[in-house]
């Protein structure tokens, strides 16, 4: 991957903090083989601009303000395959990871640990290869080959999931639909068809439910 004939790796930042853009962009500036070539606020504005800016890697946010991450990642896996698409959050890393990672995510860090890993990650997804923190690449390891049901909360969607870590957060309804833009009614039928699915009775065994399987702080 070439720019201006120099090996030069091309990166658009999809966050709606600015000031977490313009962190990650001072972090990049210090490196001669990597250059912003864009950035996005909304994830309908990540799937706007990301094509004009003809990226080699992408910076997601796995919680914008519009809709979820993971759902703006499958839309920029489905119009451009070749992208290495590198995910950004501020959750513990086995909360979403996994579910990233099989969406089409080239690699998984948490914003805390951008400062120290983020150019190794970015330069790692530009070589085509994937790209996880020790501490989850052990999580990962330490799972595999488990005899173990799956846990209920695999069986939801993204949003659903989503839905649920931010009730059991102490989020009510209204800040939901609020927070992700949404309606009301549409974040209360995520909440009944979770419930159903987990065959929990309310938001109380909700929220005990995910605290009991660490699926909030």
């Amino acid at each position: 991957m070439t720019d201006k004939a120099t090996a030069t790796v091309r990166v658009f930042i999809a966050d709606d903090h600015a000031i977490v853009r313009e962190g990650l962009k001072q972090i990049l500036a210090e490196q001669r083989d990597i250059i912003v070539a864009g950035e996005a606020e909304t994830g309908l504005d990540a799937i706007k601009l990301v094509g004009k800016a003809r990226p080699h890697v992408m910076l997601l946010d796995i919680s914008l303000p519009d809709r979820n991450g993971i759902e703006v990642l499958k839309q920029i896996k489905k119009d451009r395959p070749e992208l290495s698409v590198l995910m950004l959050s501020m959750h513990r890393e086995d909360e979403y990871a996994i579910r990233a990672l099989k969406a089409g995510a080239s690699g998984y860090m948490t914003k805390q640990s951008a400062p120290k890993e983020l150019v190794t990650a970015i330069r790692q997804v530009a070589a085509g290869q994937k790209y996880v923190s020790a501490a989850l690449a052990q999580t990962l390891a330490s799972q595999v080959g488990e005899d173990h049901e799956a846990p209920l909360h695999d069986s939801l969607s993204d949003r659903e999931y989503q839905t649920l870590t931010m009730i059991a957060s102490g989020m009510s309804v209204s800040d939901i639909a609020r927070e992700l833009s949404l309606s009301v009614k549409t974040v209360s039928e995520y909440r009944a068809r979770l419930l159903v699915k987990m065959k929990l009775k309310n938001s109380a065994e909700l929220t005990h439910y995910a605290i009991r399987n660490q699926l909030v702080s």
